[in-house]
C-alpha cells in the first residue's frame, strides 16, 4: 500500500497550532493576526511533511476561484468556428498563468444571460471577460452594479462597464478607404454579427462613414448581415449578387464570415479580384492560405487577450485602474483578393 498523504491536521500537529491557523498561512490569506514566529513554524512543518493544500482548500480559504471566466455570447457553432477567438485566449491564458490563475471559456446563448450570475455565485470564477458584448444587457449591468469584476471585450455605449478594445470602427473606414481609392463606387457589406452585436455596429459605423465622406450613395440592398460563421457569409453574399448591378467589392468584417462569402462567389462562376473584390476584418492566422489570399485589418489578438486578462486580475484583486478603457491600433494588410493599382 502507499503511504498516507499526509493532510493539514499532521501539519497542525507537527507545528502545535490549530488547523485553521494552518490554513490560514499557508493559503497566504491577508490582513490575519498570525505572529510571524509561528508563520514560520507552520511552514517549516508542511516542509518536512511535504504537504500541499489542494486547489478547493484554497478556495474555501481565500473565498477566491483563482479563475476567470472567458464568455462568449455565442452558440457552440459560432464558438467553433471563431479562429479569431483562439488568438485572444492564448494571450489570457498566458497573463492568468503567470498570475496564478485559471481560464474557463464559457459559451452562453445571447438570449440567456442570467447564466452569468451563475458563473459568479457559485463561485466557479472571481471575475469576467465578456468578448463580444451587446448593446443593450441589463443583466451584465446589474452585476457590474453589484461589484462584479468584469472586462468586456469590447464596447457597451453609456456604461462605465472596463474595457479593451480596437478602434474598430476607425479600422472600417480603413478598409472600405482603400476600396475606394482604388476605384470602387459600388461597395457592398457583410458584417461581422448581427446589430444587436456593438462590434457589428461599430463596423457598419465604418463602412457607412467611409462611403459618405466620398459621396458615395449608400444602397442598403448591398448591407447584409452575417452571424459569425461562414455559413451565415454564404447566404448573405447569395442575396448581395442578387442585386442589379453587381457591386465591384464587398467588405466583409469577418474573415471567418467571409469564407463562405467566397464561396458563394465561386459558385456563381465570378472571380475575385476580377469579377468582384473581397475586403475582410481579423486577419486570422489561415487568411492568407485563403484562395485567393485575404486582404483585411489585422487586430492585436494577442495583445486584446493580454491586456484584458491583466486587466482582469487587476480588478480582483482590487487594484485601480488607471484608465477604464483601452483601444488598440489596427493595421491595413493587403493580399491578392483585391487589386492594388489605381
Amino acid at each position: 500500500m502507499s503511504a498516507r498523504r499526509p493532510t493539514s491536521v499532521d501539519v497542525a500537529l507537527l507545528a502545535g497550532v490549530s488547523r485553521t491557523t494552518v490554513s490560514l498561512v499557508l493559503n497566504h490569506i491577508p490582513k490575519v493576526n498570525i505572529s510571524e514566529a509561528t508563520r514560520k513554524r507552520v511552514f517549516e512543518a508542511a516542509r518536512q511533511l511535504n504537504y500541499h493544500p489542494d486547489a478547493s482548500g484554497r478556495k474555501l480559504a481565500s473565498g477566491k476561484s483563482k479563475t476567470i471566466g472567458l464568455v462568449r455570447l455565442q452558440s457552440s457553432e459560432q464558438v467553433f468556428n471563431d479562429a479569431f477567438l483562439l488568438q485572444v485566449l492564448v494571450g489570457i491564458e498566458q497573463v492568468a498563468s503567470q498570475r496564478g490563475f485559471h481560464v474557463l471559456l464559457k459559451h452562453i446563448n445571447h438570449s440567456n444571460t442570467n447564466e452569468y450570475s451563475q458563473l459568479v455565485t457559485e463561485n466557479f470564477v472571481d471575475g469576467i471577460i465578456l468578448s463580444g458584448p451587446l448593446q443593450n444587457d441589463p443583466e451584465l449591468m446589474r452585476l457590474h452594479q453589484e461589484g462584479v469584476p468584469i472586462m468586456l471585450l469590447g464596447q457597451m455605449a453609456n456604461t462605465d462597464i472596463p474595457f479593451v478594445d480596437v478602434k474598430a470602427e476607425s479600422g472600417s473606414e480603413t478598409a472600405v478607404n482603400h476600396l475606394i481609392s482604388i476605384g470602387h463606387k459600388r461597395i457592398g457589406m457583410i458584417t461581422n454579427a448581427k446589430l444587436e452585436y456593438s462590434s457589428a455596429q461599430q463596423r457598419k459605423n465604418g463602412y457607412i462613414n467611409a462611403l459618405t465622406k466620398a459621396n458615395i450613395q449608400i444602397d442598403d440592398r448591398l448591407i447584409k448581415e452575417g452571424d459569425f460563421t461562414p455559413a451565415s457569409g454564404f447566404l448573405a453574399m447569395k442575396e448581395i449578387l442578387k442585386s442589379s448591378p453587381l457591386p465591384s467589392a464587398v467588405f466583409i468584417a469577418s474573415d471567418v464570415v467571409a469564407i463562405g462569402a467566397i464561396q458563394a462567389i465561386k459558385q456563381s462562376g465570378l472571380r475575385i479580384p476580377r469579377d468582384i473584390e473581397i475586403f475582410g476584418f481579423d486577419d486570422v492566422p489561415m487568411a492568407q492560405y485563403y484562395d485567393p489570399p485575404l486582404s483585411t485589418i489585422r487586430l492585436p489578438a494577442f495583445d486584446l487577450g493580454w491586456a484584458a486578462g491583466d486587466r482582469l486580475i487587476r480588478l480582483i484583486l482590487g487594484e485601480k485602474l488607471d484608465l477604464n478603457g483601452i483601444l488598440l491600433d489596427t493595421e491595413l494588410i493587403l493580399r491578392e483578393s483585391t487589386s492594388q493599382a489605381v
